[in-house]
């Protein structure tokens, strides 16, 4: 087990009738203004939108709103809120939404604060200082975002897909009501399905054990695969969409990695070169067929883990490695998601662009260093 220090500040508030409660919070800390920022009009349709404003008028928050973030969110929009939230002098941020929504709320964050290029952030060239104060109301669990540091942010000129972590962009409050998520449409359950089973395999197969962290690991994992076949033909069973909602949110906010070596993350590199190039290709939906491939190409470094996986999770007695590899990826395939590039809509000579793109990260993996080469590896058995 590595030496570790767990430090999370966000509140988590959840469960039915939360939503309301959102101007409440703000005005206890004093805010007065702030940015509203969403996406495409979805939390109109489901009441979210409704129940914010009314809130914040009942608790004298005043709002201005910038709307239009999209799945795989882009530089443009963070830098055109960035822009509002100068010009109206708002007090903090207010995120309602998916992960989309709340990764660019918090590059809003932190450029606000920040004298030069946001995109420095993800780039490397600087590291974030200070950040306004930032409130999530998630209305899309899948990401884990709405307790933790992290940015994930598509520079659409570069054709760069990159992230930034900062303990100054934690959510202050996160409000989670697994009911304003009933009438979400069956894919977007399935690619936050399996974005949160990433997250945590990113750690698992780090090549650190950890025993306790592997049991929360694989309850994690566990309890994701049974919700979402339950939600799958009763999406408004509440029990099995708390249960979702807080797996997805436990995936990423750091209880998933204590004691390991801080996760592989190389298939979630390769996959941000996916949905960089072809942007309608969903993070969930890119990863059901990077993170297999992966699996077949690097098992061979600590094979009695792929085994444990592949018992603990899918019950598989004297389990060999490609047994649970495979079995992962016929669940995917239960639940419909797609497990080739073809189904993505890739061609083969696709494949040289994306290990172009991905291989800007290498070396990448904490596993089995990745260079150009083994990506495109990956790449030609993920097709």
């Amino acid at each position: 087990m590595q030496n570790f220090v767990f430090y999370n500040p966000t509140k988590l508030v959840f469960g039915k009738n939360t939503v309301e409660k959102i101007g409440e919070y703000l005005k206890k800390d004093n805010v007065k203004k702030v940015l509203l920022l969403a996406g495409g009009g979805s939390i109109k349709k489901n009441g979210v939108y409704e129940k914010v404003v009314r809130s914040l008028v009942e608790n004298g928050v005043e709002k201005v709103e910038v709307w239009g973030v999209r799945p795989n969110p882009v530089l443009s929009k963070v830098k055109e809120a960035i822009s509002v939230a100068k010009n109206e002098n708002v007090d903090a941020i207010l995120a309602v939404g998916g992960g989309s929504v709340i990764d660019s709320a918090k590059a809003v964050a932190a450029g606000v604060k920040y004298k030069g290029d946001v995109w420095d952030f993800y780039s490397g060239k600087a590291k974030v200082k200070e950040a306004m104060p930032l409130y999530t109301i998630l209305t899309l669990s899948a990401t884990g975002t709405e307790m933790n540091g992290n940015s994930v942010v598509t520079n659409e000129e570069t054709l760069e897909k990159f992230s930034f972590s900062s303990i100054h962009v934690y959510p202050k409050v996160s409000v989670v009501d697994p009911e304003v998520q009933y009438t979400l449409p069956q894919n977007q359950l399935v690619n936050g399905a399996v974005d949160a089973i990433s997250h945590v395999m990113e750690y698992y197969f780090d090549g650190e054990e950890v025993s306790l962290t592997d049991r929360i690991d694989e309850g994690i994992i566990k309890t994701i695969i049974q919700t979402t076949e339950v939600l799958l033909d009763d999406p408004k069973n509440y029990d099995a969409r708390a249960n979702f909602a807080l797996s997805t949110t436990l995936a990423l906010n750091g209880v998933s990695g204590l004691g390991h070596k801080g996760g592989d993350w190389s298939s979630h590199a390769i996959e941000h070169a996916l949905s960089a190039l072809n942007p309608n290709v969903a993070h969930g939906a890119g990863l059901a067929v990077v993170f297999p491939a992966w699996m077949k190409y690097v098992y061979n470094q600590v094979p009695e883990r792929f085994a444990q996986f592949g018992e603990n999770i899918f019950g598989l007695k004297n389990c060999k490695p490609e047994e649970a590899i495979n079995a992962l990826s016929q669940w995917y395939k239960k639940i419909g998601a797609p497990t080739t590039l073809k189904e993505l809509g890739f061609k083969e000579e696709d494949i040289e662009k994306l290990t172009e793109i991905a291989s800007k990260m290498a070396p990448m993996g904490k596993l089995k260093k990745l260079e150009r080469d083994d990506i495109k590896k990956i790449l030609e058995i993920a097709y």
